[in-house]
């Protein structure tokens, strides 16, 4: 794969369910979401899974923080959930094992928090767990993640990478994710970390796929059709390289690339936008 190897694709996704009506939405959340105030997108989330009815089940597996899965249980419950259950695998035998599955495949709304995005890639890919996760969204219920949560929704992730406003070579690695949402790659924390350099490399080394940067106290949500609405106080970057041109087959070590024509929509709250026709509703 000569220079770019670094930007390259895991292989090995399980394959994307159809979309139906039953299937539930996706929420990615940028990061840093307000959990002391109105709450706008965990309540939101909660409204989605189901309110009062709500069946919550928490991964924490990203986190080093032993306490975050806790903290959500407790900020679910203090809404006024059913249920809120801290859903632990710290390995591939937990994540294959019968505990987890009991608890995630009663849930009407997922969660995964924060933290190092290859732990959820590396711990639950492929394994029953993560196939249960997207059984559970194709039957309808709600799955959420917030910063590296976020990240792993797509069917191609962001393992980890440089900030930056001007796209490079090597710049990002890019690995498969659990691709509930396909041809998507969703970055996190997007203008407060300065990351629109990198979510352009990737678009340039796979321009058919649709970049999606979602900032800090921000949501994207995506229907089973989607339609991606902006939920939060900040804006979601959309990149479309589908016209794009760009040098980046040419460029060596870690140089500057050239990126020309690539589309680009800034959302604030309330913007819906099709991911499918790429285009802004609501005009």
């Amino acid at each position: 794969m000569g220079e770019h190897a670094d930007i390259a694709v895991a292989g090995g996704t399980s394959s994307v369910p159809s979309a139906t009506a039953n299937r539930g939405p996706i929420m990615a959340i940028g990061g840093a979401e307000d959990k002391l105030d109105d709450k706008i997108i965990l309540s939101t989330f909660v409204q989605v899974a189901g309110g009062r009815d709500a069946r919550i089940a928490i991964v924490p597996t990203a986190s080093s923080i032993e306490s975050a899965g806790e903290r959500y249980k407790a900020l679910f419950l203090g809404m006024g959930v059913r249920s809120a259950e801290v859903v632990f695998i710290a390995n591939r035998a937990d994540a294959n094992g019968d505990a987890p599955i009991n608890l995630l495949q009663d849930a009407s709304g997922i969660f995964l928090t924060g933290g190092n995005q290859m732990r959820l890639s590396t711990i639950i890919g492929g394994t029953r767990a993560g196939e249960l996760v997207r059984e559970r969204n194709a039957d309808g219920a709600v799955i959420a993640g917030t910063s590296a949560g976020a990240s792993i929704l797509s069917s191609h992730m962001v393992g980890f990478g440089a900030s930056g406003g001007t796209p490079r070579q090597r710049m990002a690695h890019m690995v498969a994710g659990f691709g509930l949402v396909s041809d998507v790659i969703i970055d996190q924390h997007f203008r407060q970390r300065d990351r629109v350099g990198r979510l352009l490399a990737l678009v340039a080394s796979n321009p058919g796929l649709i970049g999606v940067g979602v900032d800090e106290d921000t949501a994207a949500l995506i229907d089973h059709q989607g339609t991606l609405e902006v939920i939060g106080r900040h804006s979601v970057t959309i990149v479309d390289g589908s016209q794009m041109y760009s040098d980046i087959s040419d460029v060596k070590g870690h140089g500057g690339i050239t990126v020309s024509g690539a589309l680009l929509h800034i959302l604030t709250p309330g913007r819906r936008f099709d991911l499918r026709s790429r285009r802004l509703l609501d005009r």
